[in-house]
């Protein structure tokens, strides 16, 4: 089935920066910045960001193009190739791989669902987009002619150091009913970053970019505007697709957010957890056993035993990781084989099958730093940093488990999930 506008409709193409782009070229860039990104951690978490010049090369990489359509300068490539790099950039440093992942991630979003009009100006004459997405509804819309007059804060906008725009949530006033939530789009001339974050003012994730954005009087354009379902619950509207399967003709961009928005975070993890690999290793070959100092902790079974299941556990979350993705992938290309909606069931599970990864990295990284005794605990060590960068991600209220395997039993039985409006 042909999803693409007739191509006297299309608006002309912006050229990408490298045409000849693979994802083996991007994985190779991703793998060769470890060093720098290792070299800078202490700076960049205390600065609350990857430095200019990771800025600069992440720039010159390709990677904020990757899931960026192609109409509009980026790469298109599939959700798995972005998973792979982010993946490589957090293992030098998870909280620069959450800063980018978080920031660059939002192309394939705004791709998927704001109107061609509204990507034209948001990818703008090259192509150049970066923007964090806040979507809990914490500034108000007032209609005006035109569009409407935003304001509010934002905490936790991950990646918004370097964005071009910002994306969140705003309740609606409605004259004939309650608010009702929006996600709008506001260039970066219309929010102002707060200096919130980096240093020691968190456990962890300090360099991932995570300051708050606040928005005074800010006019948006009605197309700017948008108002997303979240999880599928109306089936009958994915009938006609979305704006960007129609726009880019690729299923891609049906843009179902619920798991790979959590693929986004369990990502930067599992680089956190090979990481903490990296670190422990180099330990096995130079410590001694308490318990027979005549032999190395790689020849000791106390110490053999959280390694291997460490790195089993690493292994087994990154193949979920990228599992999940083709999963996803797979259910785009159904819907466009024969029209088949992706559920509200659909969605949750995939959401919470994302989640059983990250639960395999927490207790990965958690072994490796209880079985490295206490020098690792010590300011500026690598592992510390690790494990507080894994604790954040375990607190964030999409990582919460338990509360998922209710919505998700809840949607199997046919029950309200809980979720306001499903």
């Amino acid at each position: 089935m042909n999803l693409t506008m007739p191509a006297e409709t299309r608006p002309d193409p912006i050229p990408v920066p490298e045409p000849d782009m693979t994802p083996e070229r991007l994985f190779e860039r991703a793998i060769a910045l470890r060093g720098l990104l290792r070299e800078q951690q202490d700076a960049n978490d205390e600065r609350g960001a990857y430095s200019p010049e990771l800025h600069a090369a992440f720039l010159n990489a390709g990677f904020y193009r990757i899931t960026q359509p192609r109409l509009f300068g980026g790469y298109e490539f599939g959700l798995e190739t972005y998973f792979k790099v982010i993946v490589e950039i957090a293992r030098g440093h998870p909280a620069a791989g959450w800063c980018l992942c978080l920031g660059a991630s939002h192309a394939w979003v705004v791709g998927s669902h704001w109107p061609e009009r509204a990507q034209r100006e948001l990818f703008g004459p090259d192509g150049h987009f970066i923007a964090p997405h806040r979507p809990a509804a914490m500034g108000t819309l007032k209609p005006v002619e035109g569009g409407y007059v935003l304001n509010g804060q934002w905490n936790y906008c991950s990646g918004i150091p370097y964005a071009t725009h910002l994306l969140c949530g705003a309740m609606l006033e409605a004259s004939d009913g309650p608010p009702v939530a929006r996600q709008v789009v506001v260039p970066r001339a219309d929010f102002e970053i707060l200096d919130d974050w980096g240093g020691d003012r968190t456990l962890g994730m300090r360099a991932s970019g995570s300051q708050s954005a606040r928005v005074t009087d800010a006019f948006v354009p009605a197309h700017m505007a948008i108002q997303l379902d979240w999880l599928g619950a109306r089936p009958d509207g994915m009938e006609n697709g979305t704006p960007g399967t129609r726009l880019h003709g690729n299923p891609m961009y049906l843009g179902r957010m619920m798991g790979p928005y959590h693929c986004s975070l369990v990502a930067v993890v599992v680089g956190a957890a090979w990481a903490a690999l990296d670190e422990f290793e180099p330990l096995m070959l130079r410590n001694r056993s308490l318990a027979d100092p005549s032999l190395l902790w790689a020849d000791h079974a106390d110490y053999q035993r959280p390694f291997g299941l460490a790195l089993s556990m690493t292994e087994a979350a990154e193949t979920i990781l990228h599992g999940a993705a083709a999963k996803y992938m797979e259910y785009c290309r159904r819907w466009e084989r024969d029209r088949t909606p992706i559920t509200v069931e659909d969605n949750l599970r995939l959401w919470a099958l994302v989640q059983q990864a990250g639960g395999l990295v927490r207790q990965a990284v958690e072994l490796l730093f209880q079985n490295s005794l206490s020098a690792p605990t010590r300011k500026g060590s690598r592992l510390a940093r690790y494990f507080g960068d894994v604790a954040m991600y375990n607190s964030h209220v999409s990582a919460l488990q338990n509360n998922q395997a209710t919505y998700v039993a809840r949607a199997h039985f046919g029950r309200p999930t809980g979720f306001r409006g499903l």
